[in-house]
């Protein structure tokens, strides 16, 4: 069976997505369609709105027919460890293509740049690491290197539906067989819009704030979505916030280093901030800065919440694993096609052993249901299955 991967966190799954769906079986030409979709904590670093589980369902309602979890050492990334995860998860499942939303103004060949950045890797890294000024962020860094290596190409590293493409295109064509890459032009919202605008699409972002402030969405999502959104908390990190003030606050400095990417004096800006702010909006804006943006703060909030070291990430990049959240009859099939010739365990429960090997995946989860007291995230619980429209 032909397949067509896409990289997605549905927060929650809307109109947007339900178009991103149809066009990725469209142009991949594919039997079925597998989302990669990050789990209770998210790319920016922020708890889901709604869990895995309920995001999961929308999406095999909505064209998914096979969900896998990208797990937390992945998930709450920058966009190129992002992307890594999510590529390797693709790979191992044996998907042909890869479809994802751009929203790159010009013409922009993935693939062609993938290859550019296989072959000229060395002459990359020593340009990134000649530049000096240490107030400029990765992706300022790469867009002065891309500058002078690859001019022939105008680049937008501003756009982060790009940025995460051309890191999907950069790890996509180190594999032996990459994916056939299938961009997609974002319709009509934008990524980072807050208000819901005319018509059948609205960004996430506009989703969210709606339903936060009890406005209507139904025009801007599928059924499933818009009953969910009546029926659930929206989850933010308000929720979350006296739990990481007391964490930051009962914890000492030199513990504080511990916490992976918590470095150069950063955890005395954080004990600070946190001492002074009633909100977890306040935290954030207290800290930042040019050098640190709002989402790698975030992403440090999510480390500093689920007291995460840097071996604990790196020891569980080497247990990768499918973990399948649900499918349809289909993906189904097709999951039993791959399992024979996956290299990566598949798992769809969670037991003790899981619970040793995936430690990680269990504490991320744990802490997400003290968010209003949310359901049991893994025992006990079984992939979703969907019948086939």
């Amino acid at each position: 069976m032909k397949s067509c991967g896409v990289v997605v966190e549905y927060n929650p799954f809307h109109n947007g997505h339900l178009y991103h769906l149809k066009q990725a079986r469209e142009a991949s030409k594919a039997e079925v369609i597998v989302a990669v979709m990050s789990g209770n904590f998210l790319q920016r670093g922020e708890p889901a709105i709604m869990d895995k589980w309920i995001r999961a369902n929308q999406a095999l309602q909505n064209g998914a027919d096979l969900v896998i979890e990208l797990p937390f050492e992945w998930s709450v990334q920058s966009a190129d460890y992002f992307a890594k995860g999510a590529i390797q998860l693709l790979q191992a499942v044996g998907c042909a293509s890869l479809c994802f939303g751009t929203d790159s103004e010009q013409a922009f060949d993935y693939e062609v740049f993938g290859a550019f950045v296989k072959e000229n890797k060395e002459k990359i890294d020593q340009e990134f690491n000649s530049l000096e000024d240490s107030s400029l962020s990765y992706a300022q860094k790469m867009t002065e290197v891309f500058r002078k290596l690859y001019p022939e190409i105008s680049l937008d590293f501003i756009s982060p539906n790009h940025i995460l493409g051309l890191s999907y295109a950069k790890e996509n064509a180190l594999y032996k067989s990459p994916m056939k890459i299938y961009p997609i032009f974002r319709k009509s919202a934008g990524y980072h819009d807050n208000q819901l605008a005319k018509g059948a699409i609205a960004s996430a972002t506009a989703i969210r704030n709606a339903a936060k402030n009890n406005q209507s969405t139904e025009s801007y999502v599928p059924k499933e979505t818009q009953a969910d959104l009546l029926e659930q908390h929206v989850t933010s990190w308000e929720d979350y916030w006296p739990y990481l003030r007391y964490k930051i606050l009962s914890t000492e400095v030199l513990e504080l280093q511990q916490i992976y990417q918590v470095k150069e004096g950063l955890e005395y800006r954080i004990k600070k901030a946190a001492t002074s702010s009633k909100t977890f909006d306040q935290f954030i804006q207290a800290v930042k800065s040019k050098r640190y943006t709002q989402t790698r703060l975030q992403r440090l909030a999510c480390y500093i919440l689920l007291n995460v070291k840097e071996h604990e990430i790196k020891t569980q990049w080497e247990k990768p694993y499918l973990h399948v959240l649900g499918f349809t009859k289909k993906g189904q099939a097709y999951l039993k096609e791959r399992k024979k010739a996956s290299q990566y365990p598949f798992v769809s429960k969670i037991g003790k052993k899981e619970e040793e090997q995936y430690q990680l995946l269990i504490r991320g989860d744990k802490i997400y249901q003290l968010g209003i007291n949310k359901a049991e995230q893994n025992f006990g619980r079984f992939p979703i299955k969907v019948e086939d429209e």
